[in-house]
């Protein structure tokens, strides 16, 4: 008895073997990452310069402001750029993979993979569709950018407290917070709009994830037309294919479920690896959209834990993709459906090279067309007298998906609703977001759109809701 309790002794004692504890200490991602951070610096000079329009020196100053390293300055550096077939290549050969990023027509720029060189071009999705009738410059706001000659505020509206609001949006204490933009709508009406230097009201920039909303509408009227649903599969071919796909476990994924953001699939982008491979891998450095989003595999239960990952949006969109049917009606689909119809003329979707719209981020616009889609959810999916897109759909994307209940039910369906311990702005609002301070804010109960675009980098933290609180002062007495 006294030898087993020596032995049972020793056992307690024996050190935690060195590999449970063992952390890595070396990045094996680091190359891959390197290419990404090429890759995000030509998407970027590239819409930069043939997309909103900048100079390459705005390009460096702000665009490129967020990434760590970039290759070069405003003067030249390791970089190309082909004006004539609106191209940019970043990096040399002996130093790592070039990275390239052509515009091509209605689309915006995409991303080529590392071993494709400008001679393939060609061979890149573009979508040739002739502009909407009408010159928007002689058609009223909101279809058009027309604004009455009648500058003066509506009855109620305290003009010392909107330019107020406008300076606090503007004249930020952190210099890495840059408003680009603000456009406030209420009554239908734009009541102030200011750009900052270099910045006008053509300017597109980069939506970031305010698109996966613009993607969660247009899903949204493929269901309102019976041709998707909530509660059913995606019915997608998952990847790695199971010996017996019927018995896939993936199987059981909804389209509530992703526009959620409780897919139950594996942490990518939110496991530190967002810039070295998942999504990153198509938004940067040319690889599938769709082939990413597939490949994962489930860990949860569908619908039990809120986890913001950028392939769940990918996924529903590879599922209206299928619910359409057709690569070109596919393409033509925004324009058809709602971008067209609302007036939004400068916005262009993005696709990767495969021709499949990266709707979580890239997205180029500008600030009239965004408050054009704000107004579109203020007015309950009506426009111009014309239902667009149904009040229950609306109701599903400002309703708390359960699973942020812990988290102070922020999130709805791909749009983020006001927390719980907001008490200072009404709870009907709900807003947009992207990276950088890319914001529509639409709040029913005030009828009111703010839009806030930004080209914020480090720690960034423009908030939103203290935003949307500053505003509200100037219209008290509409109330």
């Amino acid at each position: 008895m006294r030898r087993l309790i020596i032995v049972l002794a020793c056992i307690v004692l024996l050190p935690v073997p060195a590999h449970v504890e063992q952390k890595e200490s070396y990045d094996y991602w680091r190359f891959q990452r390197d290419m990404i951070q090429r890759g995000q610096q030509a998407i970027m000079m590239c819409n930069g310069l043939f997309t909103s329009d900048r100079t390459i020196e705005q390009v460096f100053a702000q665009e490129l402001a967020y990434l760590r390293r970039p290759i070069g300055t405003a003067a030249g550096g390791d970089y190309e750029i082909d004006r004539e077939r609106r191209a940019v290549a970043i990096g040399k050969p002996e130093t790592g993979p070039v990275m390239r990023a052509v515009f091509r027509e209605g689309i915006g720029c995409v991303i080529m993979a590392p071993d494709q060189t400008l001679d393939a071009i060609d061979s890149l999705p573009v979508l040739d569709m002739p502009a909407p009738p009408g010159d928007p410059a002689r058609t009223p706001w909101p279809m058009g950018d027309l604004l009455i000659a009648d500058t003066s505020l509506p009855a109620g509206v305290d003009g010392a407290a909107l330019h107020a609001a406008s300076d606090w949006a503007f004249n930020r204490e952190s210099p890495q917070q840059v408003t680009l933009s603000l456009v406030v709508v209420h009554g239908g009406k734009i009541i102030h709009e200011r750009y900052a230097p270099g910045v006008d009201m053509t300017t597109r920039t980069r939506t970031w994830s305010t698109a996966k909303s613009i993607a969660v509408t247009l899903i949204g009227m493929m269901v309102d037309r019976g041709k998707m649903a909530l509660d059913k599969p995606l019915g997608l071919d998952w990847l790695p294919r199971a010996s017996a796909p019927d018995k896939d476990p993936r199987r059981a994924i909804t389209l509530r479920h992703v526009l959620h953001m409780s897919s139950g699939l594996e942490t990518v982008d939110n496991g530190g690896l967002e810039y070295a491979t998942g999504s990153g891998m198509a938004y940067w450095a040319g690889a599938s959209s769709v082939r990413g989003a597939l490949n994962r595999g489930l860990i949860r239960e569908p619908g039990t834990n809120w986890d913001y990952e950028n392939y769940d949006t990918l996924l529903a969109v590879a599922a209206m993709k299928r619910a359409i049917g057709s690569d070109q009606g596919y393409l033509e689909f925004p324009r058809k459906a709602l971008l067209d119809r609302i007036g939004m003329r400068n916005t262009l979707l993005s696709t990767d090279r495969s021709g499949d719209f990266i709707l979580s981020s890239q997205v180029y616009t500008n600030a009239r067309d965004l408050a054009r889609f704000g107004l579109l959810h203020l007015q309950d999916g009506m426009w111009g007298g014309e239902r667009l897109l149904s009040k229950e759909w609306i109701s599903f994307v400002r309703t708390p998906a359960p699973a942020t209940a812990a988290r102070g039910n922020e999130y709805g369906g791909h749009w983020w609703l006001v927390p719980d311990k907001r008490t200072d702005v009404p709870k009907d609002a709900y807003s947009t977001a992207g990276n950088r301070g890319q914001f529509v804010i639409v709040v029913p109960s005030h009828d009111l759109v703010i839009v806030r675009r930004g080209l914020d980098y480090g720690r960034q933290g423009f908030d939103r809701w203290d935003l949307t609180r500053e505003v509200i002062k100037a219209l008290k007495g509409t109330l």
